[in-house]
């Protein structure tokens, strides 16, 4: 006699097979229910924990179609070395994509104060900026910030970040600020005379960043209160090749250039 399958579905209506991807670390899903979407980050007992680009985690179950990787459904999969799997970091504490692409530069733009500002940002958020598109800039002061601003005309769809030192009530930089009235402009900053005072003492193995009298270029003053050559431009250096990761800024900076990343790649 004929033997026949027991599954009755037509062929036709039988689900495509979807391939089968390792839940290495660091790779980016998205589960199909609930649209979470996130960095792997650990992955045991049929599960695999997600992390966002806020730091918040999930843990979803491991079924056959339950994630986009791309826009493609896929099925996650255990890693072959049979361990947990451990994430690895930028330097600004983010979840690392392994091979990640650099995007194609956003038109919206993030523009710090100077060279050395551009440097540091670049060297502590350089990895998440390239993902996310985002070009740094820098202005050589912010005397000329509103007219800057109106020159580059931000929008929806190309929203303009500014970091500003030493941005406290009062301060001349703290009235230029306020004239930026933009919705697709803003304009933050940090407590600091200059970005080398983000970077905290203990990183540099000093106690405290010197005070400077006033009517004394500081920067020239800090070398010269710490005893280093009077060489602001090999001050820097040596003032930035002790900055590896995020743990070595203050947290007012940390925040401020959170918020502007996260500014300039909202979803318009």
């Amino acid at each position: 006699m004929r033997q026949y399958s027991p599954d009755l579905t037509p062929p036709w209506k039988k689900p495509k097979p979807v391939p089968e991807v390792p839940a290495e670390p660091g790779l980016v899903v998205e589960e199909q229910v609930t649209g979470f979407c996130g960095a792997v980050i650990g992955c045991e007992a049929g599960t695999v924990t997600l992390e966002d680009r806020f730091g918040k985690h999930r843990v979803f179950p491991m079924e056959p179609r339950g994630f986009l990787l791309e826009g493609r459904v896929v099925t996650l999969v255990r890693p072959s070395s049979g361990g947990p799997v451990r994430p690895t970091r930028t330097a600004s504490g983010s979840v690392a994509v392994p091979g990640a692409r650099a995007r194609v530069a956003r038109a919206g733009r993030i523009y710090v104060e100077g060279r050395h500002d551009a440097e540091l940002v670049e060297k502590v958020w350089g990895d998440d900026l390239r993902v996310e598109g985002v070009v740094v800039e820098y202005l050589e002061g912010v005397d000329d910030l509103p007219s800057v601003v109106d020159s580059f005309s931000p929008g929806p769809d190309a929203r303009l970040g500014v970091l500003v030192d030493h941005l406290v009530p009062g301060s001349k930089e703290w009235r230029i600020a306020r004239s930026v009235t933009s919705e697709h402009a803003l304009v933050v900053g940090h407590p600091f005379i200059d970005i080398w005072e983000a970077v905290k003492p203990s990183s540099l193995g000093i106690e405290s960043w010197p005070r400077v009298p006033r009517g004394q270029d500081w920067k020239t003053g800090v070398c010269r209160a710490l005893g280093w050559p009077e060489n602001t431009g090999a001050a820097w250096q040596r003032i930035l090749g002790r900055v590896r990761s995020y743990r070595d800024l203050e947290p007012e900076l940390l925040g401020r250039v959170e918020e502007l990343i996260d500014f300039v790649t909202a979803p318009t």
